[in-house]
């Protein structure tokens, strides 16, 4: 018997440090970690031992004895990725430093943002017994595009967050500030007077535009926008998507365009049971939509999404009601007080009385950060802004990767700031003598 990654991988790499004999691959320390779909698991060097189901934290592995119809191609996919490729020796995890308990004072750390990026930075942080973390979040609610952007539909991918409910003696030295928005409700520089430290992690939100006319009338709203309003988003828990036309159009095929495709042509007593805001469920109950065209800019073996969400999307009983056109970049969305359609290059008018514009998300800047405003990032060397500013996920490389994915970026940006906190450079004159 053999384990097996299956759809709702997060490429944590927990399983990879777990595994006896490095049988999971790719592994953070080897080419194409960060853009991998899935981690694998080889069949010929698997012991059976289970240690990476324990550790998984979104309960995306199974022994193959137990695969369903729906998971059982991941065991070709998973075998499939060792032919002609040689592995490579076990994942070493990062030891903790354990070097601040000789320290007079706690190695005082901010981090802003607490999405995945930020939870794994306290995460790496609280492993070191001498760290105190205050993290900060302009939501009343944790976990980023955890809890507002994954579908929620998507149960087990939620469940990573519950790696983040700390011991009793880190949650001592954890302390989480909601509904407060750095840069309006505190400053930088109060940040650092505060701490030794600042992480910025927190996210790319603003959603990319397409440059094309027609893209403000209403009836066209982003992706972002549509997700935070059936995630129960603060921000959008007002939108009013119109669902009365029996097309939608929704521009980009990555991952989240598949999610709002299949949360709109997906039963609603199926969602009721799930996250899904209660407003949003009796909104889809009343919706006309009897169609959801999926519009990409170039072929089909260019598209975004992962080969994961599309199998899973193939099992979803109103999947026929999705149809996916390639090499159709929009030119406009027309319409005169509301959306009536899309026309696409060569002049096609696709009709619809919604358009969803799903292509991605860009950064904002923080006042008194540095900003590159090419790359909608804050720009750094290793997570290194400057002295004693740092930064971990989607501001820091681009919105790409998956939750794992800010794992290891975490990692690199904790364990350069604890070089510089060893080195002796992240003194605060307002800190010194504190107790």
């Amino acid at each position: 018997m053999t384990y097996v990654i299956t759809q709702n991988c997060c490429n944590d790499a927990s399983c990879v440090a777990a595994c006896p004999v490095g049988c999971i691959h790719p592994t953070p320390d080897e080419p194409g970690f960060g853009t991998a779909e899935l981690l694998h698991i080889d069949p010929a060097t698997c012991i059976d031992c289970g240690a990476c189901a324990d550790a998984c934290p979104v309960d995306a592995i199974r022994p193959d004895t137990a695969l369903t119809p729906a998971t059982r191609p991941y065991l070709q996919i998973n075998a499939a990725y060792y032919q002609d490729r040689p592995t490579s020796p076990t994942f070493q995890r990062r030891q903790p430093f354990r070097l601040v308990t000789s320290r007079s004072q706690p190695l005082r750390v901010a981090v802003v943002g607490s999405g995945a990026a930020g939870y794994y930075c306290a995460k790496e942080l609280l492993v070191e017994p001498g760290v105190e973390i205050d993290m900060y979040e302009r939501l009343p609610e944790p976990f980023g595009l955890i809890r507002f952007g994954v579908a929620p539909d998507h149960a087990a991918t939620r469940a990573v967050v519950n790696q983040f409910r700390w011991s009793a003696e880190k949650q001592r030295r954890f302390r989480l500030h909601l509904d407060t928005e750095v840069g309006v409700d505190i400053s930088h520089d109060q940040l650092l007077a505060d701490h030794h430290a600042v992480i910025y992690a927190y996210g790319a939100f603003n959603n990319r535009r397409l440059g094309i006319p027609g893209e403000d009338l209403p009836g066209s709203m982003s992706a972002g926008e549509f997700v935070g309003w059936y995630n129960g988003h603060p921000d959008h828990r007002a939108l009013e998507p119109d669902l009365s036309s029996g097309r939608v159009v929704v521009i980009g095929n990555g991952n989240v365009a598949l999610d709002v495709a299949r949360i709109l042509v997906s039963d609603p007593d199926e969602l009721a049971c799930t996250d899904t805001a209660q407003y949003a469920v009796e909104a889809l109950r009343a919706s006309q939509v009897d169609e959801v065209i999926i519009l990409g800019r170039r072929g089909r073996e260019d598209a975004s999404f992962t080969a994961p969400e599309l199998l899973g999307l193939q099992q979803v009983p109103g999947v026929n009601r999705i149809t996916f056109r390639f090499h159709a970049p929009p030119a406009e969305i027309i319409g005169d007080e509301r959306v009536r359609g899309v026309r696409i290059a060569g002049g096609e008018v696709i009709e619809a009385g919604l358009v969803i514009r799903a292509i991605g998300f860009e950064g904002r800047p923080m006042p008194g950060v540095p900003f590159d405003p090419v790359k909608h990032t804050i720009p750094h060397v290793g997570g290194r802004v400057m002295p004693r500013v740092y930064t971990a996920g989607w501001i820091k490389r681009g919105p790409t990767g998956v939750i794992g994915t800010n794992r290891t970026c975490a990692q690199e940006t904790v364990g350069h700031l604890l070089d510089d906190y060893l080195a002796g450079i992240l003194t605060v004159p307002s800190l010194v003598g504190a107790t």
